[in-house]
Formats: C-alpha cells, structure tokens, sequence
C-alpha cells in the first residue's frame, strides 16, 4: 500500500467510532494539551499525544471507550512527503493518551509529524532520530531545564528555547507541582487543592501542558524527560512520604496515581509503563560517538534523607554505606553503561546537586541532607568509578535548586588537593520561585568557603550545552521577568570544558 492509500485507510478509522461507522464528535479541540515527542534513537522515536477536549476535567470530557487517532509522518513540513502513516487507540484506561513508538526511520535526520481524529487534526510539530552507532558526528545542541512552577510565573524560557533549533531537550524533573494553591502572590493562581487521587494528577499535568509556550518547545524536538519529587510529592523517598505519620502503603497508592498521570502525558516507550506503584524511568541514548546520555532517577529507589532532610553538618549518618541515592540495579545498570561506552562525552542527566556546597562561612558546615551530600558512600563511589575506569569526559546535568551552579567535582569536594573527576552544571528553574535575586555577597562567601564551587547565579531561566570532538560549552539563560510571557531572555554566563580537561573554564 502507497504512503497516501496508507494515510486514507488510517484516516478512516480515526473518523469512525468504535466500529460504529460514524466519526467521533469533540465538544471542543481534542488536541488541546498538544503535541510532544521524545526518546529518541537512531531508528525510532515516540510521539505523543492526549485527546482532551475538556481540558480540565479528570477524563477530558471523553467516554470510558477506545478512540482510534491517525498520525502521519513527513520528510516536510508541508507534508508533501509522507513516510509513514497508521493509527492507534487512545484508551481510557491511559486517559486517551496515544505513544506511538515509530520504528524504521533514517538515522540523524529531522521529521515532521501530526493526528488526526474525526475532523480535527492536530498542530504540527517537529521531532529527530539521533546519530546512528558508530558514526562520528562533530557536534549535538541540548537544553536542559527543570522545576517549571505554573502558579509562580509564565514560560518565556520555553519560548526562547523553541525558537533556538536544538536536537534535544532533557527535563530533569519538577514538570508539576503536587502542592495546594498559593493564591496570595500569585501569577497565575490555580485554586486547587493539594493533589492525591489519580484524577487530581490528571488535572494538574493538563493545566501545566495547557501553556502554549510549553507546548510549543514540546514540538519544537524531541524530549528526555525524568521526574524528580513535585511530580509525586515533595522531598519524598521511595516510599517515605514528607509528613510525618503517612501510612507507606497508603503514600504508594498516592504514587501509583502519579507515576500513571506521569506516563500518560509523557512523550515515553512503553517500556516505561507503570506496573502499580513502580515505573522504570532511568534509560540511556547516543549521539554517534559523540555523547551518551543517562536519564538518572534519584527518588524511586533511595533511602530516607539523613536528619529528617533537614540542612546539617556531615555525619556519620551521611556517610553510611548503606544509604543510596539510585537504588543498587540502577547503580549497577549505570556502571555497566558506562565501563561499555565509547562515547567521548558521557553525560548523567539526574535530579539533585552532586557537589558538596556548605552553606554557612566558618567552622560550622550546612549541607542539604536531600542532595548527595546526604548520600556521602554513594557519592563517593560513584566518582571513584569514573576516575578508576577512566571513563571519557563525565559531565552531570542537574535541576531541582531553582538556581544556577557550577561545580568542579572531586570524591570529596572538601578536599582541595584530590583531583577534579567531573563537572557539574545545575539550572535554575523555569519558574520556581518568581525572579530569584542572589546577593552577590553571599555568592562571594560561598566561593570562599567551597573550593569546588566555579560559579553561581540566580534567576529563573535554562541552559543550553554545544557538545563538539573537543569542548562542551554551556550557557545559561535567564528571564527578564517571569510575571511576564513575553519577557526577554539574555544570556548570564557561558562556560567550557575541554575534552579530557574535567573542570570548567568561564568563557
């Protein structure tokens, strides 16, 4: 069957109801919540896409039965030439979410995809297949960002990141927040109550996705995405709630509502499809030889924080040997990715800070429990694995702080004279908080008391990295003001790291 006979048959199922021969009828846009796709590799990619024509409502305004969705994919973005068609069933039990995995596409190049559903048909949108093994690509383009409050400000981040053409985009967590509203000081109050249920997660994740700027960086390229805590709750771990006195079994239940919301509005394989209260969300990809990615999860799988997760000095507690960040097969799975690869840049996109920042000047040490500071053995073994193996240029990509960092990573960032293993870059949030200022005297206090500490700002903003044979520079952005969608967007700082040089340079 020809690309265009394809497409006709596909279109002639998504019309029809469930065998009823007639074509489902919206009350509104079904393609409300847009378009995404992510996950990339050098054959495949998923696109995504949730039927809601009512966008705020726990089942979008849909009956409980499955609805066929066309897609089409193009080599143009007129779509003059299609390469590949179909159709799948969003179904109810997936919330009308459709993953489409597309199999058999050429290696390193750029598409052009949509839906079709009755007589609607969704915005376009752009998405690539990566580099395949064992070429040698000269260089990739990556954002980063993460912690994208909707009630604290607008996306004007976003739309500066759809607008700068990069091959991929890595969300390191924080895309909700499980919180009641905050009305008072609010920029865009919502008014709802802290979220539990399966329908309140479904909600909060199409109000978050209902922001055109977002969804317009969704389908400007393809995403990596991973969560952090705001997507269940905050600070939690495992299955250890924030609150005091959370029965575990009932803190679960709350995070099999999540982790269901979560993949149903994600861009993800089904691979990741939540099994309960469990969903394997850590996965790697490659650029070539150039760069490989591994997308960390550092909540599913680790112990309670130390010291209730408060700020402290270090103690015997944070260095237990026991205590673990990733969970033993995610460490194990790491290690294992990385003594195999043969990229020449090997690039963890993970959640909270791995520098050691103490955050009082003097004798006396804070340290945030909930960051790998709380999580010292493990900390510790990860960067001795990486030294001893050898493994070629390891930068970490960070989120969570709603600040920017830069730091020279050692086994133990109080001691000077141990070598540089790894660089860090930690972005600030998109929106998380509303404009945050740094005192330029406490940065000047921090750098004095941290000697691994290279560079911090505040604000709100992304990052960006331009990955080559020879250097990773990476440049930080900022928002003029994030009360506003239109807001400029100007650079705060650039840096490089030369390839086997661990260590930042400002550029």
């Amino acid at each position: 069957m020809t690309a265009s006979a394809t497409l006709v048959a596909s279109l002639a199922l998504a019309r029809r109801g469930r065998g009823e021969g007639r074509p489902p009828r919206f009350s509104a846009n079904p393609f409300s919540l847009g378009v995404a796709s992510g996950d990339p590799a050098a054959d495949s990619v998923v696109l995504w896409t949730r039927l809601a024509p009512e966008l705020l409502t726990a089942d979008g305004g849909l009956a409980p039965e499955p609805i066929p969705v066309a897609w089409e994919v193009a080599h143009d973005e007129g779509f003059a030439r299609i390469v590949a068609t179909g159709s799948a069933l969003a179904l109810p039990q997936l919330a009308h979410s459709v993953h489409v995995e597309l199999d058999g596409l050429e290696p390193d190049r750029w598409y052009w995809y949509r839906f079709h559903c009755g007589d609607a048909t969704s915005p376009k949108a752009r998405t690539r297949t990566l580099p395949a093994e064992g070429t040698s690509p000269t260089a990739a383009r990556f954002a980063f960002a993460s912690c994208q409050n909707h009630e604290t400000g607008h996306y004007a981040a976003y739309r500066h990141m759809a607008e700068a053409g990069y091959d991929l985009v890595f969300h390191l967590g924080d895309y909700i927040y499980e919180m009641k509203s905050k009305a008072k000081g609010a920029i865009r109050p919502h008014g709802m109550p802290e979220i539990l249920s399966l329908a309140d997660y479904r909600i909060r994740h199409a109000l978050y996705r209902s922001d055109p700027l977002l969804q317009a960086a969704h389908a400007a390229c393809p995403w990596m995405v991973t969560w952090d805590d705001h997507e269940v709750d905050n600070n939690y771990c495992d299955a250890v709630s924030e609150e005091e006195g959370i029965d575990p079994v009932a803190f679960l239940e709350r995070r099999a509502n999540a982790y269901q919301a979560y993949y149903e509005m994600m861009p993800l394989r089904h691979a990741c499809l939540p099994r309960g209260a469990d969903m394997r969300l850590y996965r790697d990809a490659a650029f070539g030889d150039l760069a490989a990615f591994y997308v960390l999860d550092t909540r599913q799988y680790r112990s309670d924080q130390p010291h209730g997760g408060h700020w402290h000095g270090i103690t015997a507690e944070c260095s237990a040997p026991e205590a673990t960040m990733l969970g033993r097969e995610q460490a194990g799975w790491l290690a294992s990715r990385l003594i195999e690869s043969p990229a020449r840049w090997n690039v963890l996109a993970q959640q909270v800070m791995l520098g050691m920042v103490d955050r009082t000047a003097g004798e006396d040490s804070r340290y945030a429990m909930d960051q790998w500071p709380g999580y010292l053995a493990e900390r510790r073994r990860l960067l001795d694995f990486m030294a001893d193996r050898r493994v070629p240029n390891p930068v970490i990509l960070t989120g969570d702080i709603h600040s920017n960092w830069v730091n020279d990573l050692r086994a133990d960032d109080r001691d000077p004279s141990l070598p540089v293993v790894a660089t860090e870059f930690v972005g600030t949030g998109i929106s998380s908080p509303p404009n945050g200022l740094t005192d330029p005297g406490k940065v000047e206090e921090l750098m004095a008391e941290n000697p691994s500490l290279v560079w911090h700002g505040g604000g709100n903003g992304y990052a960006s990295c331009t990955v080559s044979r020879d250097r990773m520079d990476t440049t930080f952005f900022t928002v003029d003001d994030v009360a506003l969608p239109d807001s400029s967007v100007s650079v705060a700082a650039r840096f490089t790291v030369e390839s086997g040089r661990p260590g930042a340079t400002r550029a």
